[in-house]
Parts: C-alpha cells; sequence; structure tokens
C-alpha cells in the first residue's frame, strides 16, 4: 500500500468506528500521538474515547490532503451535534515500514474542554 491507501484507509477506519482497523494500520513498534488532550504510544490506546467522540459526529469534510512518501497532512472539518458545531481539524502523519509511526492531531480545544468528560 501506499502512503495515500495507509493514511486514509486509517482515517476512514476510524471515523467508521473501525478500531481494529484503524490499528492495524499503525505500528506496534514506535507509534506515537499526540492531540491537545492525550498523548499515547499504545497503538489502541490513543483511540481510547472514540466511540463516545463518534456518536456526537455527524459528518466529515475533507478540505485537503496532502501526500508525500513517507508522510501526509489532512485538513478536515468535522460536523457535530454539540455546542462546539464544526471543528477544523489538521491531522498530520508520519510512516516508517509501511505502518503510520507518529500522529499528530491539532485542532483549538476550547470549545471541547466543558464536554470532555460527558463524551469519553
Amino acid at each position: 500500500m501506499n502512503t495515500r491507501e495507509i493514511v486514509r484507509g486509517y482515517h476512514d477506519a476510524r471515523y467508521r468506528g473501525d478500531l481494529a482497523g484503524a490499528v492495524a494500520l499503525v505500528s506496534e513498534e514506535s507509534f506515537s500521538f499526540r492531540s491537545p488532550f492525550i498523548a499515547s504510544t499504545d497503538p489502541a490506546g490513543h483511540l481510547a474515547g472514540l466511540e463516545g467522540f463518534l456518536r456526537v459526529v455527524t459528518e466529515i469534510e475533507m478540505i485537503s490532503e496532502l501526500y508525500g512518501e513517507s508522510e501526509a497532512t489532512l485538513v478536515y472539518d468535522v460536523h457535530t451535534a454539540t455546542p462546539a458545531g464544526v471543528q477544523r481539524t489538521a491531522e498530520h502523519f508520519r510512516l516508517r515500514d509501511g505502518k503510520i509511526d507518529t500522529i499528530m492531531l491539532i485542532f483549538d480545544a476550547a470549545p471541547w474542554q466543558p464536554m470532555a468528560a460527558a463524551i469519553r
């Protein structure tokens, strides 16, 4: 698989709620995830709370996809049924040996602070 297939496969699986499908595309050996709310080196642990989050997601609107040989950046809007409304999100991926090695998820966490505990 190429970078686009791996990254979009992960992204699509995650937003479908297919945790096993998403985890299958990340490195088990050297994985690192960072977001405004969590940091994790556990290939499955970074998806903790995803089920609760997906309950409030109504749509994912892709804005931009940039792919290199071993990295990618996705920019998309997450439409939610919450007071946060639409969350502009950027996600940067680094790949090693055909797996996602690093994910940096960037978004404004301020609107989510009051709701964080309720959607986990």
